[in-house]
């Protein structure tokens, strides 16, 4: 075996371990204290958390993103998009923050998530000035179904309420910026994801066609839709291209000339980092030559 390949396997499977590691030190922070919107109960399926991924002081430059690991709305992949996501980014300078989001399968439909991802980003924003993070460098970052949560956020986010009573609700639910990493954007048939949408809409409203609009989320980009950076693989059978390609599309229409699309030939559907592949892999340098061309981070050396 040639030592290249040698290295990119070891590389594999280490960083998978030392982020499981780090994780295990870590917990969870509930977004409602008091209890969440909604609740069926006091599990935690029934609180929706985050878990905070500071990066070393040395390298921190206030950039910030919220991750939402993916999993059809019926399950959260934490290690190869949550923990592996926030361990690459704290190498780099970025403070990350793993959301742990209410799921269709334990009973929680839209607009729970929604609620729960605005919440996330409100949350980190109002305390901004006790992480040492920019509240104008915050963005959200999904996979799969949790591109459409991260999606979910860049277009359907409000300014705060500033009569709330918590302090909290008063921040602005936008993010900065989106990361969206071979995403369910559409809940239009023949291109969603069927399990994400029954798991989002629920048994009494997946065929709801009031709700697969609104929920389209290539449809609600309007010109204060973030930048965003979306990447893809021809290859993923579970969620079609296509996803990526009508919301970037939908971009370009509204003038966002800060967003970027990087469609990779070959790759299956939820490959996170991809680090075992020698081709796939560079789509994390792309993410972080697209965030310092934008000045969401400036460069650190891993």
């Amino acid at each position: 075996m040639k030592i290249q390949s040698v290295l990119t396997t070891i590389c594999a499977v280490l960083l998978p371990l030392a982020a499981v590691g780090v994780a295990q030190e870590k917990t969870w922070t509930p977004l409602w204290p008091q209890g969440a919107p909604g609740a069926k109960g006091t599990a935690d399926k029934d609180v929706p958390a985050l878990m905070a991924f500071p990066a070393p002081a040395d390298k921190a430059t206030g950039c910030g993103v919220v991750v939402c690991p993916g999993g059809g709305y019926g399950g959260l992949a934490m290690d190869h998009e949550g923990h592996q996501i926030a361990a690459w980014f704290n190498a780099r300078g970025v403070h990350a923050w793993i959301l742990r989001y209410r799921l269709g399968s334990q009973g929680y439909h839209h607009p729970i998530q929604k609620g729960d991802v605005a919440r996330a980003i409100r949350t980190v924003r109002a305390q901004a000035a006790t992480t040492g993070t920019d509240p104008m460098r915050l963005g959200v970052m999904g996979f799969s179904a949790g591109g459409h949560l991260a999606s979910t956020a860049a277009t359907h986010f409000d300014d705060g309420d500033a009569n709330a009573s918590d302090p909290i609700d008063r921040v602005s639910s936008r993010p900065d910026f989106a990361i969206l990493c071979y995403p369910v954007i559409t809940m239009e048939r023949p291109l969603t994801h069927e399990g994400s949408r029954r798991n989002l809409l629920g048994p009494d409203n997946v065929e709801n066609d009031e709700l697969v609009q609104l929920l389209s989320n290539q449809k609600r980009v309007t010109e204060k839709t973030p930048p965003t950076f979306l990447f893809h693989t021809l290859e993923d059978a579970a969620v079609p291209v296509e996803n990526a390609l009508e919301f970037y599309a939908a971009l370009r229409r509204t003038g966002n000339k800060a967003s970027e699309l990087h469609v990779y030939q070959n790759g299956r559907h939820g490959v996170g980092l991809a680090q075992a592949d020698p081709i796939l892999k560079s789509w994390p340098d792309r993410l972080y030559d697209w965030m310092q061309v934008n000045k969401f981070t400036t460069a650190v050396a891993p």
